[in-house]
């Protein structure tokens, strides 16, 4: 039973293809290295440059590794771009997303795990927010990867197919063994970014907005390290092929932190302060996000192993030493 890993070259997709390979599982690698790396996959993994929506392409890797199911990552994933740029987003997330499930389920995929977000519930009522919550995103990402979700419900429920979406909340840190971790040019996200100025690549870190509703005033997320994260997908696998049903599961460790909160670990980790300036809000971004994971922990066999916020951002600023050869 072969797995295709579309966008295997990434920041997800790297870490789940290692905890794919480390459970004895046979994988094939496909990403278009638009951000993706081939370096961070292993030199003797079967991978393929190519196209995420190329569907004679896809057709191709099922027939010829036996693939029975796909872990989709392949997509664009910043949420003020997504607003700047919409179609681009429709595009490369819900346009390709479609053909690339037409093209499995054609060639006898049984089932899929799809890399979905928290940004489809957009600003939440309640907190923890559960899978039940209504879905109202925000952000043309956000929109993007809810209508990739109702593409696999639809076709589950039409076709011999079974999926996962595993709507993820705040991903971070890096592999444990200093193997891999988040090589992105231009990243966003807050661990990273704040990680790069402590190495020296950035002069500063801001704060988008210190005047929202919480506690600090600074934007509440709940942070998963990408080991964790990566081993859902594992698990979720294996529950598919178990038999288990089609599945949305919210990936988090249920417990929110600030933009403050987490600066004031990297700081703590770091041993030093680093140059933090305020700036506006960013349009797309929810108050709060943070997951109610229950299902998910009831549902899986799977446990976090990285939960320590400080231990999340260790990982993320040792891996960033290693690039600046530190």
């Amino acid at each position: 039973m072969t797995i295709l890993i579309t966008g295997a070259a990434g920041y997800i997709g790297s870490h789940t293809l290692l905890a794919c390979r480390e459970a004895g599982r046979e994988v094939v690698a496909l990403d278009d290295l638009s951000t993706g790396r081939r370096e961070n996959l292993p030199e003797d993994v079967t991978f393929k440059q190519g196209n995420a929506g190329d569907a004679a392409l896809i057709g191709e890797l099922v027939r010829r590794h036996g693939v029975t199911a796909v872990i989709h990552f392949a997509g664009s994933v910043v949420v003020p771009e997504s607003v700047a740029d919409p179609l681009r987003y429709y595009s490369n997330n819900t346009c390709v997303s479609r053909a690339l499930i037409e093209a499995a389920r054609k060639a006898g995929v049984k089932h899929i795990v799809f890399s979905s977000t928290a940004a489809v519930y957009g600003n939440p009522e309640q907190m923890p927010v559960s899978e039940t919550a209504p879905t109202q995103p925000v952000s043309p990402y956000g929109s993007s990867k809810l209508m990739t979700e109702w593409m696999l419900r639809d076709t589950a429920a039409a076709h011999d197919l079974t999926y996962l979406a595993l709507r993820y909340f705040n991903v971070a840190g890096a592999d444990p063994q200093g193997r891999i971790g988040q090589s992105s040019e231009q990243a966003t996200h807050l661990i990273k970014v704040a990680s790069e100025v402590v190495v020296g690549k950035r002069p500063a870190i801001e704060i988008f907005g210190e005047d929202y509703d919480t506690p600090d005033g600074t934007c509440i997320r709940d942070y998963i390290h990408v080991s964790d994260l990566a081993a859902a997908h594992v698990a979720g696998l294996d529950y598919l092929e178990a038999g288990g049903a089609s599945r949305v599961f919210n990936c988090g460790y249920g417990r929110g932190a600030s933009v403050r909160e987490v600066l004031d670990s990297v700081q703590r980790v770091a041993g030093r302060p680093i140059e933090i300036r305020s700036g506006p809000r960013r349009d797309g971004d929810p108050v709060a996000l943070v997951a109610d994971c229950r299902l998910l922990r009831e549902s899986l066999d799977w446990q976090p192993r990285h939960e320590d916020l400080d231990g999340i951002v260790g990982s993320a600023i040792a891996w960033e030493r290693h690039l600046a050869g530190a």
